[in-house]
């Protein structure tokens, strides 16, 4: 009785955790969801097959792999970070902006207004980031509380390395719009976001919003927050486009054919943020190598590319540096133009001006005891 009593205790505590722990979100809206030819048996689907799992063999060597461990997944020291000038000053209208806060979350400044791509701003893409994999560095480029009114938040899917609940308490009320895949709305709203903010889009659906077009294209990779969730909400890539220029924002993705249909729609791109890191060959149908980053950004016939969902986390097994050194090389080999500013700073989208800083290995910006650099 004992044992059988602990037992049900254990199930149902996990149930209750699992049901009521808000970090966890909420589920999509099932009719929208199911008029989408992208959902499939009470799933979201790629457009090509992506296999996930795992047999035997793989597992044990994926568990062998990180009993190893790897003493080059982080960073010995601070990372060198600036402070994203943007945010001491008004959008200027007549200069669009980018700003990279780490990994794969970012700020533009277009046309006026602002726009937060994945805004994971916290210490760990966890559902408890006290046990969590830790940030590198002590804190992002800039604490949620100090970014200024946001016009419009673009979340690529529902993984906790993109979107965070600490960083959305934060955020919302700051934000006018938040613009989502199928589904991920449903987070926002258990965590108290008005629905009437929130927009909800499929592939290939455009969203015109104040003079800026977006469009939600197609990403090959899943989604999913807690147990049996997996593939319920969708996920996605970004098309941003605007009277001065055309971005492209990847989201998570493994290599596919759909980099070449968005091109051939919304081509040529003026910037790409295409993501090169937490890869393994173990699950590449979901993440990019590095080499087919660049590939990748010059199937949507990108101009200039920024490489993120690198440089803040741990979350694979190579050398905290490998993809940035191998995307450079890439992109060498190719003749794909590389931008790769620090953390926080800020640089014009359409300038011929693009930062060109190997800040990782510490020669543009020598590590001090202050982590922030100052200005740009």
């Amino acid at each position: 009785m004992i044992i059988l009593t602990t037992v049900i205790l254990v199930i149902l505590t996990g149930y209750l955790f699992l049901t009521y722990y808000p970090a966890f979100g909420g589920r999509g809206f099932k009719e929208r969801m199911k008029r989408s030819v992208n959902y499939s048996n009470g799933k979201f689907v790629n457009m090509v097959p992506t296999p996930m799992e795992m047999n035997a063999g793989t597992m044990v060597s994926l568990v062998r792999d990180y009993i190893k461990g790897n003493p080059n997944r982080r960073p010995k020291q601070l990372i060198p970070m600036k402070k994203p000038a943007i945010l001491l000053t008004n959008p200027d209208k007549h200069q669009p902006t980018i700003t990279w806060l780490g990994h794969s979350a970012f700020i533009l400044e277009i046309n006026g207004k602002r726009l937060l791509l994945d805004p994971m701003l916290g210490m760990a893409p966890s559902p408890l980031p006290s046990i969590g994999g830790k940030r590198y560095s002590e804190k992002p480029p800039v604490e949620v509380e100090d970014i200024p009114p946001i016009d419009a938040v673009l979340l690529s899917h529902d993984h906790y390395d993109h979107l965070d609940y600490g960083t959305i308490l934060k955020l919302k009320p700051k934000v006018r719009t938040f613009i989502t895949p199928l589904g991920v709305g449903a987070h926002l709203e258990r965590w108290g976001v008005d629905p009437s903010k929130i927009i909800e889009l499929d592939w290939w659906e455009e969203w015109e919003f104040e003079g800026i077009l977006l469009a939600c294209t197609p990403a090959r990779h899943f989604s999913g927050r807690s147990i049996g969730d997996r593939n319920t909400t969708l996920w996605c890539s970004w098309v941003i486009e605007f009277p001065q220029a055309r971005l492209y924002f990847s989201g998570d993705s493994g290599y596919g054919p759909h980099f070449k249909e968005i091109g051939e729609r919304y081509g040529p791109f003026d910037l790409t943020m295409m993501e090169c890191g937490q890869y393994d060959e173990r699950w590449r149908n979901i993440h990019m190598m590095p080499e087919e980053t660049v590939q990748a950004h010059l199937d949507v016939k990108g101009r200039v590319l920024i490489p993120i969902h690198w440089g803040a986390f741990t979350l694979s097994l190579h050398d905290w540096t490998d993809p940035i050194e191998r995307v450079s090389q890439a992109a060498k080999e190719k003749g794909a133009v590389l931008s790769t500013p620090p953390m926080g700073e800020t640089i014009p989208i359409y300038s011929a001006r693009y930062s060109q800083s190997r800040w990782w290995v510490s020669t543009d910006y020598p590590l001090k005891e202050k982590q922030l650099i100052e200005g740009n």
